[in-house]
């Protein structure tokens, strides 16, 4: 998942999710992240302490404590069907990232685009097939 300071290739036991609020009157981004909890309730509450400190703060971004983070980007003024990103170091750059765009309505359901960015280095198709699978399962049976 990551590469260290001696580079060398290893894995975190968890990861926390990290994404940016945007300020629609300045058209700024301020970076937060969120700690993981395996309680979806205390996760929930966290991330909306998390939302209310940072979303009228456009000068200041949730100071990052350790590298165990995944980027979420969120691209809600769009739908699409593909997304690219190229990052100037990305050849290092093993975490995964994941791109949400706008929602929108097909029939009798709701659809939300995925873009999920993967370091073919420490992934392949079958492993992100797999977690696409679950995902798709936890969604369908997910109780609000």
């Amino acid at each position: 998942m990551d590469i260290d300071e001696q580079k060398n290739i290893g894995y975190y036991s968890y990861l926390n999710p990290c994404y940016t609020i945007f300020h629609n009157e300045t058209e700024t981004i301020t970076n937060v992240w969120t700690e993981y909890n395996t309680h979806f309730d205390l996760f929930m509450q966290n991330y909306n302490d998390d939302m209310l400190k940072y979303q009228n703060n456009s000068k200041k971004s949730k100071p990052l404590n350790s590298k165990n983070y995944f980027n979420v980007s969120c691209i809600p003024w769009t739908n699409f069907t593909g997304f690219n990103l190229n990052l100037q170091q990305g050849y290092e750059y093993l975490l995964q990232i994941f791109t949400i765009g706008k929602y929108f309505s097909d029939e009798e359901k709701i659809l939300l685009p995925l873009a999920i960015q993967v370091h073919h280095a420490v992934c392949d198709g079958f492993h992100l097939s797999r977690f696409i699978n679950d995902l798709k399962d936890w969604v369908d049976t997910f109780d609000k």
